[in-house]
């Protein structure tokens, strides 16, 4: 396969650059630490029931930033490994070289028992080193691992709020008080505790050191 990128026309290698290229969306969204960002914000605001505050787009692009931040040593290394492709003249290879940081950056995060079942369903033998397997068998044992991660930071963060929700809803019972949402009265509560442990601080935090 390796050879017959190389010695692939340059205007077909082109083509498939630019395929490439409209994949980004799908690379970045997928197989960096946004994907892990995305999800526990999500759960965050839906644990602290504010709804429509933040709005989406803040909690995307702080997604974003952070990834940015958290996956700059890949991106630098992936530049640095395509350069010297990329100076040949050779995109495509300019590509594969470039995405293996990306690949241990996803081998680093990926949990083995996901892992070892998407190599099994493409290679009647195990590769020998991690540096056989290709960026496609990594990619979804990846996705399905930060799923996993990201769930589980999500169901760390609600508890205490869920907690609170009773709280107040075994309150408003026993005050016979049916008709109140007890939403409505424990949402202020909530705010007011998360501002006290300044709470994205510490979620931010803790989701940029989960990569480290």
């Amino acid at each position: 396969m390796d050879v017959l990128l190389k010695d692939m026309n340059p205007v077909i290698q082109l083509l498939v650059v630019m395929t490439l290229f409209s994949l980004l969306p799908l690379v970045f969204s997928c197989m960096t630490s946004f994907l892990r960002f995305t999800i526990v914000f999500s759960m965050l605001k839906t644990a602290l029931g504010t709804q429509s505050v933040p709005p989406a787009i803040v909690l995307i692009g702080l997604s974003m930033i952070l990834t940015f931040y958290t996956m700059s040593p890949v991106f630098d290394q992936m530049v640095k490994a395509g350069q010297p492709a990329y100076k040949n003249g050779n995109l495509v290879m300019c590509i594969q070289e470039g995405s293996k940081p990306l690949k241990e950056f996803m081998l680093k995060q990926t949990r083995q028992g996901d892992l070892a079942f998407f190599v099994e369903k493409t290679r009647k033998q195990p590769p020998s080193s991690p540096d056989e397997l290709t960026l496609w068998e990594v990619a979804p044992a990846y996705i399905v691992s930060e799923l996993k991660t990201a769930f589980e930071i999500g169901f760390i963060i609600f508890i205490p709020f869920i907690v609170l929700d009773l709280v107040v809803a075994n309150i408003l019972l026993a005050l016979g008080m049916f008709m109140l949402s007890p939403t409505i009265i424990s949402l202020p509560f909530k705010l007011l505790i998360f501002i006290a442990v300044d709470g994205w601080s510490l979620i931010v935090k803790g989701l940029v050191e989960s990569f480290n």
